[in-house]
């Protein structure tokens, strides 16, 4: 089963502007390497909650999407049982959050994005709560004008790429309120809900390949960055 099939309609790529005005980052899969911490948990919480657990291939199709929809696509969880296991999820997985490494390169590229005064956002399908903390552990937080995760009603009520898709409304309405020019805005990130989520709103994508995304996922993407150095290339520490 592929995630994008049923959670994202193909969508035309949008152009990258010509410079970035700013630039809207997911987390996991972009700026953390949260995989093991993520499955380890979700393995956890399907087994203390009777359901089988799945391989790790496709485990590794949870991370990115909001995880209740990933218990709901990935694995024989019943819609009236998916807040226990959320439950259960979440409370394996907060020991387990802020002890993920980032990505090689990554916190270099965000500073020197900083330096260059280009306005930085983070977009997390991830709750609120744990991505300010996240990225706080990492050091990075003073690089980013806002940082936005989803609420708990939207985690619960919306499909994944609507999820996303606020998420990036509201860091590009923070960037907004700060004074930062969205007109040129670009999303970076590892899944086709970063990639649609943005496209909601006429934002342009870059697909990482470094992440978790599944063969296809990059059809609708402006760029695809094969490595930190290339996503340099595509948008330069430059304003």
């Amino acid at each position: 089963m592929h995630i994008s099939a049923a959670a994202s309609p193909a969508v035309p790529a949008l152009e990258l502007p010509a410079r970035a005005s700013a630039i809207v980052l997911d987390l996991d899969g972009t700026i953390t390497d949260s995989a093991s911490a993520i499955t380890g948990s979700i393995a956890e919480a399907l087994e203390v909650c009777g359901y089988p657990v799945p391989d790790a291939v496709n485990l590794l199709r949870f991370v990115g999407p909001p995880i209740r929809e990933g218990f709901a696509r990935f694995s024989a969880v019943a819609e009236n049982d998916l807040d226990r296991v959320v439950i259960e999820y979440r409370a394996r997985y907060r020991p387990r959050m802020a002890q993920v490494p980032l990505f090689p390169g990554i916190a270099e590229l965000i500073r020197a994005w900083h330096a260059a005064r280009i306005p930085l956002g983070l977009a997390t399908a991830k709750l609120q709560e744990m991505a300010e903390p996240i990225l706080d552990g990492a050091g990075l937080t003073e690089y980013f004008t806002v940082i936005r995760g989803a609420t708990y009603q939207d985690s619960q009520e919306l499909p994944g790429v609507q999820v996303k898709a606020n998420v990036v409304a509201s860091a590009l309405a923070g960037l907004a309120e700060s004074g930062a020019d969205v007109s040129g805005a670009v999303m970076v990130g590892d899944r086709d809900h970063d990639v649609h989520g943005a496209a909601m709103h006429g934002v342009s994508a870059v697909l990482v390949r470094w992440g978790y995304a599944e063969p296809g996922e990059e059809q609708s993407a402006a760029a695809v960055a094969e490595d930190v150095e290339h996503l340099a290339r595509i948008l330069p520490p430059q304003f």
